[in-house]
């Protein structure tokens, strides 16, 4: 697909998601993006090592700013005809969603935690 100067568009960059503008076709491979909004706020950690906490570098990655212009990869592009949010409510919406999925990864971890231990008591009685 081919992207004009002007269009609004939602692309991603390495973990986030954004509501953004083309401002430049720079190379047939990206294209420059004006940021408007936070869709989906960047995941936090090793990209190499999802889900590790004991990496030797746990990365923390901020949003892209409101008007940054960051180059995009074109495979991530796709026009948007909605409305776009304002940047700073985006950006609050955005990190409550990612802190809510966390915490309900967490309490499921904890759960299934407390069900792996009733059966490996079931499992294997003897070893308490």
């Amino acid at each position: 697909m081919s992207f004009q100067i002007g269009d609004r568009v939602t692309a991603e960059y390495k973990t986030g998601v954004y509501y953004g503008e083309v401002v430049e076709m720079s190379t047939t491979m990206k294209a420059a993006v004006r940021i408007l909004a936070v869709k989906e706020h960047p995941t936090q950690g090793d990209l190499h090592n999802p889900m590790d906490p004991s990496v030797a570098f746990f990365h923390q990655r901020r949003a892209l700013s409101n008007q940054e212009i960051a180059l995009m990869p074109i495979s991530t592009i796709r026009l948007y005809s909605g409305v776009v949010p304002e940047y700073q409510d985006s950006l609050k919406r955005a990190l409550s969603a990612q802190i809510s999925k966390l915490s309900d990864m967490e309490a499921w971890a904890r759960r299934s935690l407390q069900e792996l231990d009733q059966l490996q008591q079931e499992y294997f009685p003897q070893s308490n």
